[in-house]
C-alpha cells in the first residue's frame, strides 16, 4: 500500500545582515569591485523584520495565506502588505538575533562565539518560542567580550555575525589548513543545520507524534559537510535529528541540487511502503550563499532586497492510515541520462510519460507544482515568471497531444497552476512548497490529486552537462489502512494453510486419502 503524507512544516529566517556579509553575490562583489555603487547602496534596500512578516509570499510559505489568496493580490507583491504574523499553520518566520543563538545551539564544537550582552538579550527572546526546550536553551553560552569577537574576525580568520551592521558574534574555523573546515564553510553548514532543526521542531509539533517515533531522516539541502578526506561525506540528517531530539532516528543525506527534495520524498515513500522504516522525515535547511543572489537587479530597479530569508521545510511520511493523502509510487516521472535537455523533452519525461503509463491524461492532474519561485524576485532579474512558464509548457504539451484545445491554454494555467511564493533557495522552490497545501486541499476535498515536479541543474557541479528531474503524484486516500490490509485472523489462517500444504507435500500428496 502507498505511504501517506502525515504532516509538513515550512520555516523562514530573516537574515538581513547575512545578505550583506554572506550572500555569494555580495561577497564576490566585495572582492572584485569593493567600491561598487551596488555595495554603497545595498544597506538602503534592506527590509525590516516587520516588512518581511507583512510580505504576502512569506505569509503564504508558513501557511497563513493560501496560494489562491496570494494570487488574488495584484503583483508586484513587494508593494503590498498583509497581517505580519510570526507563526503560521506550517511554521514560523524567525528573526536574525534568535537564529544566531540557534546556530550556537547546533554547534557542538564550540565554534560559535556571541557577544555577551547580545547573547543575553537574544536568549530572552528565544525563550519565548514554545518549541525551544530548556535543554536547547542550556546550550546557549554566556557570551564573550566584544574585543574577543573582533580579534577572532581580524586575526583568526573567523566569519563575523552582524546585527544592524554591528559585529555581535563570530564563527571560528575548525581547522588551520583544511579549507573544507574554514570559517566560511562552517558558517554555511551551521546555517543549513540550524534552519533544518527549526523545520524539524515544527514538524514534530504539527504531526502530533513523539520525537522518538521518527525512525529515519533524509536531509536534502544543497550544502555538504566533511573534511579534506571526504568533502561531502555528511551527515546533516543525523546531526539535525540530534539537536531536535529525534533520539530514535538514524538518517543520511541525499543530494541532487534543486531536484533533491523530490528524489528524497520518493525515497522516503518507498522505504515506508517496503516496511523498512515506519516514520521517515524528509527535511532541508536554508542556503546562506543564495541570500541576495539577484540583489544587483533589485537595487538597480530601486526595489528592496527580496532574497533576505533562509528557507526550510520538513515532511513526515508514514504507513497508510486510511486518511492522509498517498504518494502514488506507480506514477513517478524520471529525467533519464538519455532524455535530453529541451523543454519539451523534460516535460514529456516528467509529466506525460508517467501519466501515460498510468493511463491518465495531463488534464487528469488537478494541480501541478513545478519550480515555485516568487515572480517578485525573478521578473526584475530577467528570468520572468518561472511557474507560469512551466505551466505554459505543460499546457502546450497537452495541446500537442490532443488533450486540450489551444483556446483553453490560458484556462489550463489558471485551473491547474499555482502562483510562485517560494524564496530563491535553490532546492526549496522545486515543487515542495505546495506539498503542505496539497495535503490539506486533498483532505478538504478541493482537489483529488497533485503532481510535484522537482528539477535540478547537475551541470553546476562541473561533473556532467546533464539536467535532472523527477516527479510524483499525491492523491486522495482510498480509505484502507496499511495495518488493516490483512487481519490477525487472516494471517493465522494463511499460516495454518501453508503448514498444511507443506505437510501434504512431504507426504507425497497422500495426506487425507
Amino acid at each position: 500500500m502507498n505511504s501517506v503524507i502525515k504532516a509538513t512544516s515550512y520555516v523562514l529566517v530573516h537574515t538581513p545582515d547575512m545578505v550583506v556579509h554572506n550572500g555569494s553575490t555580495q561577497t564576490t562583489e566585495r572582492i572584485v569591485n569593493p567600491e561598487s555603487e551596488y555595495l554603497k547602496k545595498l544597506s538602503g534596500h534592506i527590509r525590516s523584520y516587520g516588512d518581511v512578516l507583512a510580505y504576502p509570499p512569506n505569509q503564504t510559505y508558513i501557511g497563513n495565506m493560501t496560494p489562491d489568496e496570494l494570487g488574488a493580490i495584484p503583483q508586484p507583491w513587494h508593494g503590498q502588505k498583509t497581517d505580519g504574523v510570526r507563526f503560521g499553520k506550517f511554521g514560523e518566520i524567525m528573526p536574525q538575533d534568535e537564529f544566531y543563538l540557534m546556530m550556537q545551539i547546533c554547534d557542538v564544537f564550540d565554534l560559535v562565539k556571541i557577544e555577551k550582552n547580545f547573547a543575553a538579550a537574544a536568549k530572552t527572546n528565544l525563550a519565548q518560542n514554545p518549541l525551544i526546550t530548556q535543554d536547547m536553551l542550556s546550550k546557549v553560552k554566556e557570551g564573550v567580550g566584544a574585543d574577543e569577537i573582533t580579534a577572532l574576525v581580524e586575526e583568526q580568520h573567523a566569519e563575523g555575525l552582524y546585527q544592524d551592521g554591528i559585529l555581535v558574534g563570530a564563527v571560528k574555523r575548525a581547522h588551520d589548513v583544511d579549507i573544507n573546515l574554514s570559517a566560511h564553510v562552517i558558517l554555511e553548514n551551521l546555517v543549513s543545520k540550524a534552519s533544518g532543526v527549526l523545520a524539524l521542531l515544527h514538524l514534530i509539533n504539527n504531526s502530533g507524534i513523539k520525537a522518538d517515533e521518527v525512525d529515519y531522516v533524509i536531509e536534502c539541502s544543497e550544502e555538504a559537510c566533511g573534511d579534506m578526506n571526504q568533502r561531502g561525506g555528511g551527515n546533516f540528517a543525523k546531526a539535525e535529528a540530534e539537536i531536535a531530539g529525534l533520539n530514535g532516528a538514524t538518517g543520511s543525506d541525499l543530494r541532487g541540487f534543486c531536484a533533491a527534495p523530490a528524489h528524497a520524498l520518493i525515497t522516503a515513500a518507498s522505504l515506508v511502503k517496503a516496511g523498512v522504516y515506519k516514520n521517515v522525515v524528509v527535511t532541508a535547511g536554508g542556503c546562506s550563499a543564495k541570500l541576495g543572489m539577484n540583489g544587483k537587479d533589485h537595487v538597480k530597479k530601486e526595489l528592496p532586497i527580496l532574497e533576505d530569508v533562509l528557507g526550510g521545510f520538513a515532511v513526515l511520511i508514514s504507513p497508510n492510515d486510511g486518511v492522509n493523502p498517498e504518494i502514488n509510487l506507480d506514477i513517478v516521472g524520471r529525467h533519464t541520462v538519455g532524455t535530453g535537455s529541451s523543454p519539451q523533452a523534460v516535460i514529456t519525461s516528467l509529466v506525460a510519460a508517467p501519466l501515460d503509463k498510468a493511463g491518465m491524461k495531463i488534464i487528469d492532474i488537478d494541480k501541478y507544482s513545478p519550480e515555485l519561485q516568487n515572480p517578485d524576485v525573478t521578473k526584475p532579474a530577467g528570468a520572468g515568471d518561472v511557474p507560469l512558464a512551466n505551466y505554459k509548457m505543460i499546457g502546450a504539451l497537452a495541446v500537442k497531444r490532443g488533450e486540450l484545445e489551444k483556446a483553453q491554454l490560458n484556462d489550463f494555467t489558471m485551473e491547474h497552476g499555482l502562483v510562485g511564493w517560494s524564496p530563491t533557495q535553490g532546492h526549496i522552490p522545486s515543487g515542495v512548497p505546495y506539498v503542505g497545501f496539497a495535503r490539506q486541499d486533498i483532505l478538504d476535498g478541493k482537489i483529488k490529486n497533485a503532481m510535484i515536479i522537482g528539477k535540478g541543474s547537475l551541470f553546476l557541479g562541473r561533473m556532467t552537462n546533464l539536467f535532472d528531474g523527477v516527479s510524483f503524484v499525491i492523491q486522495g486516500n482510498n480509505g484502507v489502512t496499511q495495518e488493516a490490509g490483512v487481519s490477525e485472523a487472516e494471517v493465522k489462517g494463511l499460516i495454518a494453510k501453508a503448514m498444511k500444504d507443506f505437510a501434504l507435500m512431504l507426504s507425497g500428496g497422500q495426506e487425507g486419502k
